[in-house]
C-alpha cells in the first residue's frame, strides 16, 4: 500500500495576493489594475497663446491713433491752403529790372531797353546798318570783388519771346555815345555804365538778358518785360 506524499512544512506556498513592487514603492491591491500615471501637462500651448496675445495688444495700440484713408485732419485745408502760394514764384524765375543780381565777381543792375533801331551812329563812314532792327540793353555793373576785374559786353546773352538767343554786336556798339571802355577791367568797388547792342530780326521780342562774369560763369537772368 503507497503513503500518501506528505508536503514539506519548509515549503511557503505561493500568496495569491502577491505582486511584484512597483516603482515609487506603491502597490496594487489585489483583484485590481495598476493606477494610471498622471499625465504631465504641456506648456508650450500657453507660451504661444501668450505670445500671440502680446502682438494683439500692441496691434491694437499703436493703431489706434491711426486715421481711415481718404480722411483728412482738420488743419489740412490749411496745409493746402500754403502749397499754391510756395510754388506760385518758381525758384529759378528771372530777376526784374532795376533789381540787383550778381555773377561772380560782378553785381549787374539793368536799367533800360531800347528797341527798333535801324541803323547806329551819325558818321556815314562809320554807322552800321542792322540786318533787322538793334536792341540796346543798357545796365550798370560794379566791382564787388578786392581786384581789378575786366568785363566783355560779347559774354551777355538777349533771349527773345520764342527762346532764341542772340550774341553782341560789339561793332555797332562802338558807333554808341558813351565812354565806357568795355574792355577795360573795372577797380574794386567802382561802377560803370555798359549799353550792349544786339542784332535782332525785325518783329522779334526781347524778352530776358544772361548777364555773365565771364564766358564761363553760370550766368543770372533778368526779365526785359
Amino acid at each position: 500500500m503507497t503513503t500518501p506524499h506528505q508536503p514539506d512544512p519548509r515549503i511557503q506556498p505561493p500568496n495569491p495576493n502577491y505582486a511584484p513592487q512597483q516603482p515609487g514603492g506603491w502597490q496594487p491591491s489585489a483583484g485590481y489594475p495598476p493606477a494610471p500615471q498622471p499625465k504631465k501637462k504641456r506648456k508650450w500651448p500657453w507660451i504661444v497663446g501668450g505670445i500671440v496675445a502680446v502682438f494683439v495688444v500692441a496691434s491694437v495700440a499703436g493703431g489706434g491713433d491711426d486715421k481711415p484713408s481718404g480722411s483728412s485732419a482738420p488743419d489740412s485745408p490749411a496745409r493746402v491752403a500754403d502749397t499754391p502760394a510756395a510754388a506760385s514764384v518758381p525758384e529759378d524765375a528771372p530777376a526784374a529790372m532795376n533789381t540787383p543780381v550778381r555773377d561772380g565777381k560782378f553785381e549787374f543792375v539793368v536799367t533800360g531797353v531800347e528797341a527798333g533801331l535801324a541803323s547806329l551812329g551819325d558818321n556815314p563812314f562809320l554807322a552800321e546798318e542792322a540786318q533787322g532792327r538793334f536792341v540796346i540793353v543798357t545796365m550798370t555793373v560794379t566791382n564787388i570783388s578786392d581786384a581789378p576785374k575786366g568785363l566783355s559786353p560779347s559774354d551777355q546773352k538777349l533771349i527773345d519771346a520764342q527762346g532764341r538767343e542772340f550774341s553782341p554786336d560789339t561793332s555797332a556798339a562802338l558807333n554808341l555815345d558813351t565812354d565806357v571802355a568795355f574792355w577795360d577791367e573795372i577797380n574794386p568797388g567802382n561802377t560803370v555804365t555798359m549799353p550792349v547792342v544786339f542784332d535782332m530780326p525785325a518783329g522779334a521780342v526781347p524778352d530776358a538778358i544772361e548777364l555773365h562774369d565771364s564766358m564761363f560763369s553760370g550766368g543770372v537772368t533778368v526779365s526785359l518785360r
